[in-house]
C-alpha cells in the first residue's frame, strides 16, 4: 500500500518541480543584447543540434546564425557562447580576456584535479597567476627544457637502435605506434618524476593517462542536468572516476616519497626534475600562498594531459611519418659525424 501511494504521488512531485523551474525562468530578466541563438527544445536546450560530430554541427550553425551565437546546453546555469571567426576570437582574447578567463569545471576535472586547483581548470586569481608563473618561468623555461635534452636524446637513440635491430632480421616488423607511445611515456615521466616505468608499471601509467583524457571530455549527466546528478552515481560513472583518481593519487604519493628520501640521502649528482622544483618552492615558502601537497599533485597532473596528447599523437600515421623522417636525419648526421672523425684520425 505504501509503495503504491509513493508511485501515485511521484508524477505529482515531478510536475511541481518542473513548474517551479519553469516559473523561475519566466521571471522578468534585464533586457540584454544577446547573440543570436538557434531554436531550443524544452529541458535539453540545443543539445540535440550538436550531433555525433559537434565541430561540424557548430560550423553549420555558425553559417546560419553568425560568427557569435548563444547555445543552451541542457540545464547548465550559464549559456555557451560559440565564436567561429578569427577576428571575434582575437577580440575576446585581447580585449575581453578577463571576462572569459575561467574555464568550465566539469565533474571529471573536479575529481581528477583535486577540486580544480591546477592551472588548466583553476579559476583566475592571484593564486592561479603564481602557479602559472612557476609553470611558465621555472618548469617550462628554456633553460629547464634544455636541461632535459639528454633525456630526449637518450630515448630517441633507444628507438633508433631498436628499429635498426629489427630491420636487420629476416622477418622485420615493428609496432611503431606502441614504440612511440613508450618513448613519449618515458620522456614525460623522466622529466616530471625523475623515473620511467617499465613492464606492468608502464602499462598502468599508460592506461591511467588514456582514461584521464577520455573521461575529461566524456558526457556526464550532472554537467548538463545538475539535478539529475544521481544518474551518474547509479550508473557507476562517479565510482569509476574516483577509482582512477585514487590510482593516480597513489602514484604521485609514491613519487613524492621517493624524492624526499633521495633528498635526505643528499644525492646531489641526480639531475633535478619538475617535482624537485615544486618541492623546493614548497619547502622554502617562496610563494605568497601555501603550496600544499594536493597543489603539487594537481600541477603534476598537467603532465598527464601532455602525456595523453603525445600518446594519441603517436597513433597518427602522419606523426609516425615525420618522426621516422626526423630519426632518419639524426642517424645520417651521426653517421656523417662519425665518418668525418674517422677520416681526421686516419
Amino acid at each position: 500500500m505504501l509503495f503504491s501511494t509513493f508511485y501515485l504521488s511521484l508524477p505529482f512531485f515531478i510536475s511541481v518541480l518542473f513548474l517551479f523551474k519553469l516559473a523561475r525562468k519566466t521571471k522578468s530578466k534585464p533586457n540584454l543584447n544577446l547573440p543570436p541563438s538557434p531554436p531550443k527544445l524544452p529541458f535539453i536546450g540545443n543539445l540535440h543540434q550538436l550531433g555525433t560530430l559537434p565541430h561540424r554541427s557548430l560550423r553549420d550553425l555558425s553559417l546560419k546564425y553568425g560568427d557569435i551565437m548563444l547555445l543552451q546546453l541542457g540545464q547548465m546555469q550559464n549559456p555557451t557562447v560559440v565564436v567561429s571567426s578569427v577576428d571575434a576570437a582575437m577580440e575576446i582574447m585581447t580585449k575581453h580576456d578577463m571576462a572569459f578567463s575561467n574555464r568550465a569545471q566539469n565533474t571529471a576535472a573536479k575529481i581528477f584535479l583535486y577540486g580544480c586547483i591546477d592551472i588548466a581548470f583553476g579559476n583566475y586569481g592571484e593564486t592561479w597567476s603564481q602557479k602559472k608563473k612557476i609553470w611558465a618561468h621555472e618548469l617550462l623555461s628554456p633553460k629547464m627544457v634544455q636541461s632535459f635534452h639528454e633525456i630526449r636524446e637518450e630515448e630517441v637513440a633507444k628507438v633508433v637502435k631498436k628499429v635498426r635491430e629489427v630491420s636487420s632480421r629476416e622477418e622485420c616488423y615493428v609496432n611503431l605506434g606502441e614504440m612511440l607511445m613508450s618513448t613519449s611515456n618515458n620522456i614525460v615521466c623522466k622529466c616530471a618524476l625523475g623515473r620511467k616505468y617499465t613492464g606492468d608499471g608502464y602499462s598502468r601509467v599508460k592506461e591511467l593517462a588514456r582514461k584521464v583524457m577520455i573521461h575529461l571530455t566524456a558526457f556526464t549527466v550532472r554537467d548538463y542536468f545538475p539535478w539529475l546528478g544521481w544518474v551518474d552515481v547509479v550508473t557507476g560513472k562517479i565510482q569509476k572516476y574516483k577509482a582512477i583518481f585514487q590510482s593516480l593519487d597513489v602514484l604521485f604519493d609514491q613519487a613524492i616519497a621517493e624524492h624526499l628520501t633521495l633528498k635526505k640521502e643528499s644525492n646531489h649528482s641526480r639531475k633535478k626534475d619538475l617535482l624537485d622544483i615544486l618541492l623546493h618552492f614548497q619547502e622554502n615558502n617562496m610563494l605568497n600562498f601555501e603550496l600544499t601537497k594536493n597543489d603539487l599533485k594537481a600541477l603534476l597532473m598537467v603532465n598527464f594531459f601532455s602525456l595523453s596528447t603525445l600518446l594519441l599523437l603517436s597513433l597518427s600515421r602522419k606523426h609516425i611519418h615525420y618522426t621516422l623522417k626526423y630519426m632518419n636525419s639524426r642517424i645520417l648526421q651521426v653517421e656523417k659525424k662519425s665518418e668525418n672523425n674517422m677520416h681526421s684520425v686516419l
